[in-house]
């Protein structure tokens, strides 16, 4: 009985381009993503270069003031309809 147990290791093949790409793809995504994840939980302090030279002028679209927008709880009339 203990003769018919087979302890071998199976045999794997050795895998194709393809997955060895997909594999390290995938490697390479999940790193991307918690360096995105770590860039929003850790602050990054501002550099003191930019504070230091304030007497630069600003480009004309920074120095406009932002548009106002509607008020949301205005609805804009709907147009009545042509009877025929």
């Amino acid at each position: 009985m203990a003769s018919d147990l087979d302890f071998s290791p199976p045999e794997v093949p050795e895998p194709t381009f393809l997955e060895n790409l997909l594999r390290y793809g995938l490697f390479l995504g999940a790193i991307f993503q918690l360096i995105c994840v770590l860039a929003i939980i850790v602050p990054v302090p501002k550099s003191h270069e930019v504070e230091a030279e304030p007497s630069e002028p600003r480009s004309a679209e920074v120095m406009r003031k932002p548009k106002t927008t509607a008020p949301a709880n205005k609805r804009p009339k709907k147009e009545a309809k042509k009877k025929r």
